[in-house]
């Protein structure tokens, strides 16, 4: 049999790896803390979870969702007008099975092979791997730590810029957990207009910004629906992420032939999740709030503990993630999360896998009640892996 040249080597997700190892220790009767998927362990609310169990119980439901309800429609323009204060008119908006289906698909109507797509480093995987699915040549763009992990626009080369099709942002940001200010917005519009750039916004994390600072959306800014688009998720906002329903958002043009393009591979999302988004867009909006001070809880406790065992961190502004160095002694991430999954059993991300400049880091997700973090680190502490203290 022969096989794609370009796709043949394709390795599995490393959290794919990391799970099929974590399973081996919990056969062995080892506990396993997984603080390695951002998987919301909440329940969706109330009013959701009945919207969903209602709309399932008519067979109408079940059939092909083709395009966007009415009803979804009203409730995205009205969220966003309410959160944002950014008026949406139907044109401007893309149902997708979740943001990472929509990101994974996105550059195909937009670029063609050997277009240049600026992508972060370090990214979560499918912005990279995305773009390179349509054959575009990819350019790295540093976020370190010294600038807050913010895209530097002024160390883009010249020539490059020039070439780019396409610029994929996030913020606030997985996996370093970082935001960026109005003014970083501002400038990437005049970028994106002065190089003729589409930009792609990742904003899943908008609602999990802490200590009192507001997530914002990029298409807030003077000139964004001329340049790009946005994802937003129900995911983890509304710990929906089983449901698979996100929306792309902004330049009309964009829109439409994401839409076009998805009509091809896609039969729409079915009416019965719609209405489950419908509901949690238009219900009480009071299960936001009540997220957001738990992770920022959990955030809190697992931080202060990591740092009562020894393992110096500080503290990340948003997302259901902290983004950690590696303690001294380490410099390979993979090797220290085989090596604290071993000895801790705690299971966390190598930054690596993130993109090089991952490498040094590791990430953790707050899926856990606070209590259960603290034994994490804990167990951290115990395992003798920490060896500054």
């Amino acid at each position: 049999m022969r096989f794609s040249d370009k796709f043949g080597e394709i390795k599995e997700n490393i959290l794919v790896e990391l799970d099929i190892r974590s399973k081996e220790l919990i056969s062995q009767g080892r506990e396993v803390i997984n603080l390695s998927i951002g998987t919301p362990d909440f329940p969706p609310a109330p009013h959701v979870i009945k919207a969903v169990s209602e709309a399932f119980k008519d067979s109408a439901n079940y059939k092909y969702g083709i395009t966007e309800s009415e009803e979804l429609i009203d409730a995205v323009k009205l969220w966003y007008k309410r959160r944002y204060d950014v008026l949406l008119e139907k044109e401007n908006i893309a149902v997708v099975n979740g943001s990472q289906e929509g990101i994974a698909h996105i550059a195909f109507p937009l670029c063609d092979p050997g277009d240049v797509v600026l992508v972060p480093d370090p990214c979560y995987q499918i912005f990279s791997f995305g773009p390179s699915m349509a054959g575009a040549e990819l350019y790295y763009m540093p976020l370190l730590k010294e600038n807050n992990y913010v895209i530097d626009l002024k160390a883009i080369p010249e020539d490059i810029a020039r070439r780019a099709k396409i610029m994929v942002v996030s913020y606030p940001n997985n996996p370093t957990a970082s935001v960026a200010p109005v003014s970083f917005y501002k400038e990437l519009v005049a970028f994106a207009k002065k190089y003729d750039i589409i930009i792609i916004h990742d904003n899943a994390y908008s609602e999990l910004v802490y200590d009192g600072e507001r997530g914002i959306s990029f298409l807030e800014t003077e000139g964004a629906f001329d340049v790009g688009i946005e994802f937003n998720s129900l995911s983890k906002s509304y710990n929906l992420t089983g449901l698979r329903l996100s929306f792309a958002l902004g330049n009309a043009e964009i829109i439409k032939r994401f839409k076009a393009f998805r009509s091809q591979i896609d039969y729409g999302v079915c009416r019965g999740i719609q209405l489950g988004a419908v509901a949690a867009l238009t219900g009480d909006q009071g299960c936001v709030e009540a997220l957001r001070l738990e992770y920022k809880k959990r955030r809190d406790t697992f931080i202060d503990a990591l740092n009562s065992v020894g393992w110096r961190v500080e503290k990340t502004p948003a997302t259901m993630f902290v983004w950690l160095p590696l303690p001294d002694g380490y410099t390979s991430s993979y090797d220290f999360c085989l090596e604290m999954l071993e000895k801790a059993g705690v299971l966390v991300v190598p930054g690596a896998s993130f993109g090089a400049l991952g490498e040094g880091y590791v990430r953790a997700a707050l899926v856990c009640p606070c209590d259960v973090l603290e034994r994490a680190a804990e167990n951290i502490g115990k395992s003798g892996i920490i060896k500054n203290v």
